[in-house]
């Protein structure tokens, strides 16, 4: 068993960013709200840089608005900079300022044809369906998101080579959490109709650039942007990040939904912690969650559970 990381109490955590008036960006030039494009007029990949798939991950935010306000044209392609669930972002509340992570359903799991073309209702089902035509163009996504304790920053992408490679070239962070098709719950943005395909062109991955409201994830956000378009061409190079040679790679094995309001670790946990194979985890209503193999390392582990959320991903070094 490792060292327990230190107790984070995000009650008490600095806010050093916090959500601004997005008005001004309201109206795109797409016909969809919150959505801008701008095409180069020459051969290139279409790049999305998408924001705000969770409400209170605002450092998505402030890349999309720094891209924005800083006048970045793509010299080749297209460039398309996303804003996604405004209206969670929008409900933020200073005094609980985590809990506008979703309205109703968390947009990064309602992205299957059987939720977008169902009859269910909700404002993120219907922001998704606003959004389909955004994600059908986009050859590249880079999503950016972030995390409720402050650990090392890391990428997340659907198991495909193009992603891995693509995740590489552009730098740091140089954590990889890898995705096998239909281990997570629902459809994530990144595995959304021809990204979790196999054998496409293009790439989709995520970015967790930190905690939601420290500098440093704010402004890995706006640095990861810039290197993700540098890479694919789009403007001029960036310094970047130096990343090994091989990035320490996670592969997920399984998550475990929280069913019931007694889900507890056994003891605190931030995320990466490693356990031992069979090593108790957690329990929930009597049911015991233990290590399927040795070096299992957890990720995103709730802190305030919620039923029909996640509890926790355990995941294998490869």
């Amino acid at each position: 068993m490792t060292q327990t990381l230190p107790t984070f109490a995000p009650d008490t955590a600095p806010l050093e960013v916090l959500p601004r008036d997005l008005s001004a960006y309201r109206q795109g030039n797409t016909g969809i709200d919150y959505v801008h494009r701008f095409a180069s007029g020459k051969p290139g990949p279409h790049v999305l840089v998408n924001a705000l798939t969770h409400g209170n991950e605002i450092c998505g935010m402030v890349a999309a608005t720094h891209l924005l306000d800083s006048g970045v044209r793509p010299k080749i392609g297209t460039l398309t900079v996303s804003f996604a669930n405004v209206e969670a972002y929008e409900a933020f509340d200073i005094d609980r300022p985590y809990e506008n992570r979703q309205l109703v359903h968390n947009l990064n799991r309602i992205w299957s044809p059987e939720l977008l073309d169902g009859t269910g209702d909700s404002p993120e089902l219907r922001r998704a369906r606003e959004l389909r035509p955004v994600l059908d163009a986009a050859d590249y996504v880079l999503d950016i998101h972030s995390t409720r304790a402050p650990v090392q920053p890391f990428r997340v992408y659907p198991e495909f080579e193009r992603n891995a490679g693509l995740a590489q070239a552009v730098g740091g962070p140089a954590v990889h959490l890898v995705m096998p098709v239909g281990a997570a719950p629902g459809t994530g943005v990144t595995a959304y109709g021809r990204h979790g395909e196999p054998g496409i062109d293009g790439g989709a991955v995520v970015v967790e650039c930190g905690q939601h409201f420290a500098q440093s994830a704010a402004d890995l956000a706006t640095d990861v942007s810039l290197r993700f378009l540098a890479h694919l061409g789009l403007v001029d190079p960036v310094p970047r990040v130096p990343v090994p040679v091989a990035a320490r790679r996670f592969r997920l094995l399984e998550v475990h939904m929280v069913t019931s309001d007694d889900f507890a670790f056994v003891r605190p946990v931030l995320g990466f912690e490693t356990f031992d194979q069979g090593e108790l985890i957690a329990v929930q209503a009597g049911r015991e969650i233990r290590s399927p193999c040795d070096g299992c390392t957890i990720f995103m582990p709730t802190r305030a559970p919620v039923i029909g959320r996640e509890g926790v991903y355990l995941t294998v070094p490869v």
